[in-house]
């Protein structure tokens, strides 16, 4: 699988969730303090992110 989600630590110490395709990070989410807040992140982004929006500048 190309595409994955995976949790990492930040040099804050803290818990990021990065989206990966291959070994590229496409996006990441803000720092959290616990693996548990990046799993509700990243259960967030699948669960909203098929139905978001997309804005564009004209």
């Amino acid at each position: 699988m190309a595409h994955k989600f995976v949790i990492e630590k930040n040099k804050a110490g803290e818990y990021v969730a990065k989206f990966k395709h291959n070994s590229e990070t496409i996006f990441w989410t803000e720092g959290y303090s616990s693996k548990a807040s990046a799993r509700n992140a990243i259960a967030s982004i699948l669960k909203n992110g098929p139905d978001a929006a997309v804005e564009e500048p004209e």
